[in-house]
């Protein structure tokens, strides 16, 4: 066991030893303070000797921030001003494009969009980005209030290019309504025209089949009342004079039924359906006529005149229509 004598000597010089490693930072700290002092005394000399002989001296522009020139430590900070910058100049390279292609549209359309501005004021957006740019370049620079600034005047231009796309969509519109409505028409109105010339010349055909034709095919023999196409025409011709008709039609509506049935009370057209001597379409549009239409060559030729007088007029009128179109 070591005596109380000899471990208090050791203790003593212990507590020396830590406090010399406590003092050492002090040390460190103040001598680097006074480094700092003769540097700048040294600067401050050289700087007072240069204004004394007249020099100019060189000198870098100082800023709290991290530097941003190439060959700087990238940190955070830098990292997030330097993506703002180039989102403001982003928008603002959108925002240009946007308001320089809705003036060239509307200058192109030659529209009236309702307003007597017609382009975008892009001056104070332009000179904000090239003052980014210009700040950009310099070592020190903090360009987050110019990026911001650049943004509000990128939004602003925007919404201004939308408005008048807005205008000039709307413009589009109208001129694309008056020019279907103007098409519509002019659709309608040849259409119209189209069915006159129709009427007309229907109407000359008409009258130059006023006259029975000139070689109408005559059944002989019948008598009122038959069945077979002799007794037909006889009894249509019977019933002429019951519909304000001469005897001058006749001949047109011999050679009007001749053409459709044959002046068969039973012709079929199995492609049409049409049936009996006026050749009905469907043949039970007769009934109105008689329940006995399908076999009374009667029932069928007074249906049959009164289908010619409410459409045409006359057989003639009729016969004229057959020959220029195939059918009455």
């Amino acid at each position: 066991m070591l005596s109380a004598s000899t471990s208090l000597p050791d203790r003593r010089t212990t507590r020396r030893t830590e406090r010399r490693i406590k003092r050492r930072p002090m040390l460190v700290v103040a001598t680097l303070t006074v480094g700092l002092v003769a540097c700048v005394g040294i600067t401050g000399a050289s700087t007072s000797t240069a204004q004394a002989s007249g020099a100019t001296p060189s000198f870098v522009l100082a800023s709290s921030t991290t530097p941003l020139h190439a060959g700087a430590v990238e940190t955070a900070s830098t990292r997030s001003i330097a993506s703002a910058a180039d989102e403001a100049r982003d928008a603002a390279a959108a925002a240009l494009a946007a308001a320089a292609a809705v003036t060239a549209d509307i200058a192109a359309s030659g529209l009236d969009i309702g307003t007597p501005v017609t382009t975008v004021d892009t001056a104070d957006l332009e000179s904000s980005v090239q003052q980014l740019e210009r700040v950009q370049a310099l070592p020190f620079a903090d360009v987050t209030e110019i990026a911001d600034a650049v943004t509000t005047e990128a939004s602003s231009v925007t919404e201004q290019a939308a408005g008048l796309r807005g205008k000039l969509d709307a413009a589009v519109a109208v001129k694309a309504a008056a020019e279907a409505a103007a098409a519509e028409a002019a659709r309608v109105a040849a259409e119209a025209a189209a069915a006159a010339e129709a009427a007309e010349a229907a109407q000359a055909t008409s009258g130059s089949s006023s006259a029975a034709p000139s070689n109408p095919v005559y059944a002989s023999g019948g008598a009122v009342g038959g069945s077979s196409p002799a007794d037909a025409q006889a009894t249509a011709r019977s019933m002429l004079a019951g519909y304000g008709w001469g005897d001058d039609q006749f001949g047109c509506l011999v050679s009007l039924w001749n053409k459709e049935s044959g002046w068969n009370y039973q012709a079929y057209n199995s492609s049409s359906g049409a049936y009996g001597i006026p050749q009905a379409l469907p043949g039970s549009k007769m009934a109105s006529a008689g329940a006995d239409w399908q076999t009374n060559a009667a029932t069928q030729i007074a249906w049959g005149f009164g289908y010619i007088s409410g459409r045409y007029g006359t057989p003639c009128s009729a016969w004229g229509h057959s020959q220029s179109v195939g059918w009455y």
